[in-house]
């Protein structure tokens, strides 16, 4: 018996945290695969290292807490559970790690890691882009289209990097900045990605997702899609896609951070500046 559809009163949630608690908790019995955290973690790395500042008090916000207890055993590690277990003004540096995407308070995850900084505290955050997965959404759509002619929610919805920019502004941070990534990552085949996925605990855990087992001619035709429309290049015996991370940074204020000049202040004209270089 299939169990009841959700609940569709009150305000809308994006994400169903029991599923998710238990769809991360499989991963770890099963062994997590790290990869994806190995890989933020040194691009996270490769950014601070060209920051001339130590930091002494860091802390990191997961759905991956025993990954990055062991790669940061000095910083204080907390789920992205709603209500951050983070104490006001005691941290120099907050990574927020491929969470974000499942908050339903996407800028409230911000807020609240900004009043955890002390004065020019960084902060970081890493989440996928709107690239991601993206033929995979595609043959997922297609072929749930084709077989029941409806449509259903099955991966999260991801940002777009201009959008998740102003998210850093908004959240009350200086000096934001915004960049991204792309990982090409090849699969035997449709079921070697839903395994990786599953492994990461990254499976469907959208509040209004269906709730029985999906159908198997979906994705016996969503494998043949796939393999049609992203094939590797390299190997076209398998599929290719692409993951966008993008990496949000910004500085809780403080009274020695560069500020841009105020409109109308310059004293010096562009075209005086531009006629006293030298040719």
């Amino acid at each position: 018996m299939s169990a009841s559809p959700p609940d569709f009163d009150g305000p809308p949630r994006l994400t169903d945290r029991t599923a998710l608690s238990r769809n991360r908790a499989r991963a770890a019995r099963i062994g997590r695969e790290d990869w994806l955290h190995a890989l933020v973690q040194g691009e996270i790395e490769d950014r601070l290292s060209e920051i001339n500042r130590t930091f002494t008090a860091p802390a990191v916000v997961t759905g991956n807490p025993a990954f990055w207890t062991a790669a940061m055993p000095e910083a204080r590690v907390v789920g992205d559970e709603p209500v951050l277990a983070l104490q006001p003004g005691q941290h120099d540096l907050v990574i927020h790690a491929l969470a974000l995407h499942w908050a339903d308070d996407p800028v409230g995850q911000l807020i609240q890691s900004a009043r955890a900084l002390v004065p020019d505290g960084l902060f970081i955050a890493v989440l996928p882009g709107a690239g991601t997965l993206a033929p995979l959404r595609a043959a997922l759509a297609q072929a749930e289209v084709e077989v029941t002619g409806g449509l259903s929610p099955r991966i999260a919805p991801f940002g777009e990097i201009r959008d998740l920019g102003a998210l850093v502004t908004r959240a009350g941070l200086a000096l934001p900045v915004a960049d991204q990534i792309t990982q090409a990552v090849s699969y035997r085949d449709f079921l070697h990605l839903a395994r990786d996925l599953r492994a990461m605990g990254e499976t469907n855990a959208l509040d209004r997702r269906l709730r029985h087992p999906t159908r198997r001619t979906i994705l016996r035709r969503a494998a043949q899609i796939l393999a049609e429309t992203a094939p590797d290049p390299q190997d076209p015996g398998r599929i290719r896609l692409g993951l966008d991370l993008i990496f949000l940074t910004g500085w809780a204020p403080a009274d020695n951070q560069p500020k841009p000049l105020r409109p109308g202040s310059a004293r010096t004209s562009l075209a005086a500046a531009l006629s006293q270089r030298t040719p």
